[in-house]
């Protein structure tokens, strides 16, 4: 090769190594783009794999409600009140209330610790603390038998009542001097 070949090979190579300049914004915008790629993969191989010990099988009902929910209409603000829902152990197996929670604080349920026997009825008293003005909608969740779920639910209206007691009626006073 001469030396003008030589010059020229030289230009040619070093021409072909040459890469054009991409900007920071081009690059920030590919990694961002890879970034959100990488993430959406991730999050739906997340939702499509299930447990490996997860029960296809439907577990039998072992409790029979009498009702599941409750209107106690107009209540007057200020005057709490209650009431009992009927539960029955339809199962073959005494049966545990492991908790019973109210959704919230206003709402108080009692019921018993005690194992419930087949055929056997207890009763989950609910009360609702009026405090609040206005309609209400509460729900109570009934947690047994490793972690199976009913829910209750009350509801109802609360009125603002009297601020104060009756009028005092000045013919009272007439009948009580005679």
């Amino acid at each position: 090769m001469t030396g003008s070949e030589q010059k020229i090979n030289r230009i040619m190579c070093s021409l072909a190594s040459i890469q054009p300049k991409t900007s920071n914004f081009v690059r920030m915008k590919r990694l961002f783009l890879v970034a959100c790629f990488a993430a959406f993969a991730f999050t739906t191989q997340a939702q499509t794999a299930a447990p490996a010990n997860t029960p296809t099988a439907k577990v039998p009902e072992v409790i029979q409600l009498k009702e599941t929910a409750y209107e106690f209409g107009k209540i007057q603000q200020g005057r709490p009140v209650t009431h009992n829902f009927e539960l029955v152990n339809i199962g073959k197996e005494p049966l545990m209330l492991e908790n019973v929670q109210a959704s919230c604080g206003c709402t108080t349920p009692e019921w018993s610790k005690e194992a419930i026997q087949p055929g056997a009825t207890t009763i989950i008293k609910v009360g609702y603390n009026a405090a609040s003005e206005g309609p209400f909608n509460k729900t109570i969740t009934i947690t047994y038998n490793n972690h199976q779920n009913k829910t209750l639910a009350i509801s109802g209206v609360v009125f603002k009542g009297p601020t104060t007691s009756a009028p005092v009626n000045p013919s009272l006073s007439l009948l009580k001097n005679n």
